[in-house]
């Protein structure tokens, strides 16, 4: 057996769970069939298919005819955004938005509402940026840069209040409310009803499901247009033949998370609530960045002004340690996170930031090692 690995990049990628791939084992071998084809195998796959489409929706609390799958959550926001803004009309977005959200804004005209120190958006920032021809406002649910967890609820009541507004002077632009749920669906409520959107994003690679598998859900007046065209699947929306074996295994891996969570979040908070202080008392300078209160329990984001964080994280990896810098879609780019700059770091700041994310594959008792390995990569690093 080769050297224990310590996994701190839990909001990258998951495992699959072992109970996931057994559930989708089938649909990888004996029953492989087009769930489009008449014959019995393909019925068989189609029954798979809705059947998963059907257990999302109890966990949704929707409606099984409003989800489509899509292969991931970048195409389920391209499709949410793209399918559902026409050109030349307008879109709001928060500050700390994933990378996919930012680039299918900026394929419209579009305003980023601030948010503030700790990474939260208010409502008021959000009315302030809406026009008459915003058609779609996109905040996620939480956000992967910081784990802080939006006021969506709240978004949408103010959303409700322009809507009501916008009738009353005659203005009929549809305003639409997308978030993308990919890294709370661990830890946080997903029922539709309770969110109040319009359009809600997942991703089963980040609940221990498997990679390239997601879905939009989008209430029926929602009027969208195909990015994709082909054969017409998933009610002309995502035309290709269907991930039967990813659906059964997204649906599966979503019902765990979601009737773990509460155990899991607990686990996930004592970790972070041992980890946090020793970091603090090891580092001089050390900041623990996003809110205090408002952020998912295994999310710790962290800076310290003039570190070369990629050193350190250079380090760790020959330590068998993995964490991240910034978001893992843009630290491959040499490009600092637009997230780090919205909530104000400078760039010697941002440079020197760290994210831990801490999961299924993080036990208490390695908590003091994984604190020692990080404080020394980091005193090194220093002392370069």
């Amino acid at each position: 057996m080769g050297e224990r690995i310590y996994y701190l990049d839990h909001a990258a990628a998951t495992p699959c769970d072992p109970r996931v791939v057994s559930a989708m084992e089938p649909y990888l071998t004996n029953d492989f069939y087009n769930p489009s084809a008449s014959y019995g195998g393909g019925r068989l796959a189609r029954a798979a298919l809705e059947g998963a489409r059907d257990a999302i929706a109890l966990t949704l609390g929707a409606k099984a005819n409003d989800i489509i799958f899509t292969a991931g959550a970048t195409e389920s926001i391209n499709l949410a955004i793209l399918g559902a803004v026409p050109e030349g009309s307008h879109v709001v977005i928060s500050g700390v938005e994933h990378a996919a959200v930012r680039g299918a804004a900026e394929r419209r005209k579009y305003t980023v509402a601030a948010v503030d120190a700790r990474g939260l958006v208010m409502p008021e920032a959000i009315k302030s940026a809406l026009q008459d021809d915003t058609v779609l406002v996109s905040v996620a649910l939480a956000d992967n840069e910081f784990g802080t967890v939006q006021p969506i609820a709240d978004i949408a009541r103010m959303l409700e209040d322009v809507r009501s507004d916008r009738r009353s002077r005659n203005v009929m632009t549809p305003l639409y409310f997308h978030t993308d749920g990919s890294q709370a669906a661990l830890s946080l409520d997903l029922k539709v009803s309770r969110l109040g959107v319009d359009m809600l994003t997942l991703n089963a690679a980040k609940c221990y499901g498997p990679k390239q598998v997601g879905l939009l859900w989008a209430k029926p007046h929602v009027h969208l247009i195909a990015q994709l065209y082909g054969g017409g699947q998933e009610r002309s929306l995502r035309s290709g033949t269907e991930n039967v074996a990813g659906a059964v295994g997204f649906a599966f891996a979503l019902e765990l998370a979601q009737k773990g969570r509460h155990d899991e979040n607990s686990r996930l908070a004592s970790m972070r609530e041992r980890l946090v202080p020793l970091l603090e008392e090891g580092v001089q300078d050390l900041v623990i960045d996003g809110h205090s209160k408002r952020h998912l329990p295994g999310h710790i984001h962290l800076h310290v002004a003039g570190l070369d964080a990629e050193r350190v994280v250079f380090h760790l990896d020959n330590e068998n340690i993995y964490i991240a810098t910034g978001a893992a879609c843009a630290a491959n780019k040499a490009t600092r996170s637009p997230s780090l700059e919205a909530i104000g770091l400078n760039p010697e700041e941002a440079d020197g930031s760290l994210r831990i994310t801490l999961g299924h594959l993080n036990h208490e008792e390695d908590i003091p090692h994984i604190a020692e390995r990080i404080i020394n990569a980091i005193q090194t690093e220093r002392m370069l």
